[in-house]
């Protein structure tokens, strides 16, 4: 191939580079300007805080291990229970919320009022009082219901205080989970619904296809703070014989005698879970911003 011809690729090979350079530099310009794409909302800087936390809990681990080592192996099994609680009962509280939340915007007279005396009675008791008659009252009202009904099954009950801390904590969060649901599914413009039924729709075809996948956008905020919350009242279970993190710290502490440790080492785990967790939910937001 002759020189000249040589030197001529060579140059338009060398435009093209810069060409694409060009563009995909124009690309990336454009794509910062995406709500949610930006660098900073996706590298978030409280994650930092997250590793701060941690590494406190990591120098006071190895160089004060007396007690703190101690302490540590002695609620770990309290604070697998405290995850087990608080991911159960939000699995239950996002069903029974979502049931609520359609039950108080429902034409049906009767649904409604279902709904509507549920979260109005439940909201008006406090937790730490629901769990109490749930972990007392309820086996007793099981057992002489099936005295009554001659149920032997019922009348031998046996109640379990993880089960029954799971139920309180879904029964209370969920009037306050189907509240918010209500709040989202309102939101939604009422031309998302004669569309949908303008399609042949039925109504709860209508609400599972169209309204409640826009309601769940909405209500993501509020659901994780809720999660968050659900997270640190799973402490009032304590109260209730079960073993989760509040309670082996209060036992360890009866054993040895030393609160500041003892419950500097527990607040510290706590705020490890709830500022993962925050962090995590952060993500879903911004992720729900890019995709809208």
């Amino acid at each position: 191939m002759p020189v000249w011809d040589r030197l001529k690729n060579s140059s338009k090979a060398s435009q093209d580079k810069t060409s694409a350079v060009a563009i995909d530099s124009k690309i990336q310009r454009d794509i910062s300007r995406v709500p949610g794409a930006e660098l900073s909302s996706r590298l978030d800087p409280w994650w930092w805080l997250v590793v701060a936390v941690a590494g406190i809990l990591v120098l006071l681990i190895v160089f004060k291990s007396d007690p703190y080592w101690d302490i540590l192996v002695f609620v770990r099994d309290g604070l697998a229970v405290t995850v087990l609680l608080t991911a159960v009962s939000f699995i239950f509280i996002i069903v029974l919320g979502l049931i609520g939340g359609i039950g108080r915007i429902s034409k049906n007279p009767v649904i409604h009022l279902i709904a509507t005396l549920y979260v109005e009675i439940v909201r008006g008791i406090p937790l730490l009082v629901q769990l109490i008659w749930w972990y007392f009252a309820a086996p007793v009202v099981i057992k002489s219901t099936g005295s009554f009904l001659h149920i032997g099954a019922l009348a031998n009950y046996q109640s379990n205080a993880i089960i029954l801390a799971i139920l309180g904590l879904v029964v209370c969060y969920g009037a306050y989970m189907s509240e918010i649901f209500r709040a989202g599914i309102e939101g939604i413009s009422k031309g998302q619904m004669e569309a949908a039924r303008s399609l042949g729709m039925t109504y709860m075809q209508s609400m599972r296809y169209v309204i409640v996948p826009q309601a769940i956008r909405i209500v993501l905020p509020p659901v994780g703070n809720e999660f968050i919350m659900l997270m640190k009242d799973t402490s009032l279970v304590s109260a209730v014989a079960v073993a989760d993190l509040t309670r082996r710290g209060r036992e360890f502490m009866a054993a040895h005698f030393n609160p500041i440790e003892v419950w500097t080492l527990v607040a510290l785990l706590y705020l490890i879970l709830t500022l993962f967790s925050a962090r995590l939910i952060n993500w879903l937001e911004n992720r729900r911003r890019f995709e809208r």
